[in-house]
């Protein structure tokens, strides 16, 4: 057997798991986007200072 053919499984699985969390936090990320848009911001006018 030639040892150029053999594959880490344990690597494997951890960029699959990796994957899949990432997938996971990209869904939460765009859920929260869409819910609490920060971007979006309303600008605030400008008061002039109150005289005491």
């Amino acid at each position: 057997m030639s040892q150029d053919n053999l594959i880490d499984f344990d690597a494997e699985r951890a960029k699959r798991v990796h994957d899949l969390k990432e997938k996971r936090l990209n869904e939460m990320r765009n859920a929260f986007e869409q819910a609490l848009p920060l971007n979006a911001s309303k600008k605030k006018p400008k008061r002039k200072p109150k005289k005491r």
